[in-house]
């Protein structure tokens, strides 16, 4: 497949989840074990991302409100995909992964796997004002799994 094509078919996917987010929308309120809202100052992106996470942490749902570009929403959508059913640990180190795509690092294609459709987000270093926008999603994850809210508080909701 020609590198145009391969484009194409990057965009496709990226606007269908941006068009068609997996997971958007509030979780019923006693399902939610973790929730944070991560703000992206800089364009105006908004995440809030629910977690429920089973006694042996597993997440069990995701689900993400908020507004902002085409690219934080898709990876936003990309990332609940790709967690879903994932342990906690797991996550965390698909976080890290996503994180150092788009930094430009390197990593085994077996990790890269794993992000499944957001591994083609990987193209968005050439575009370093939208690295922000991609990594929002995947930064409330982190924080939200690790109980911490944007000042590094306790986020954990109690019922």
């Amino acid at each position: 497949m020609g590198l145009a094509k391969l484009n194409n078919l990057y965009r496709e996917v990226i606007l269908d989840h941006s068009d068609h987010p997996h997971h958007k929308g509030q979780l019923a309120v006693d399902d939610v074990s973790n929730e944070i809202t991560l703000k992206n100052p800089t364009c105006g992106d908004v995440i809030n991302l629910e977690i429920k996470l089973s006694t042996d942490d597993i997440i069990e749902n995701i689900g993400f409100t908020g507004d902002g570009c085409t690219i934080s929403q898709s990876s936003a959508s990309m990332m609940t995909d790709a967690v879903l059913g994932k342990s906690k640990d797991d996550a965390l180190k698909m976080a890290k992964t996503f994180s150092d795509m788009v930094m430009g690092k390197q990593h085994a294609q077996a990790d890269l796997d794993e992000l499944d459709d957001a591994a083609i987000l990987s193209s968005i270093v050439s575009f370093p004002a939208r690295i922000k926008c991609a990594t929002l999603a995947w930064w409330a994850l982190q924080r939200a799994l690790l109980n911490q809210n944007e000042s590094g508080k306790d986020n954990v909701k109690s019922s």
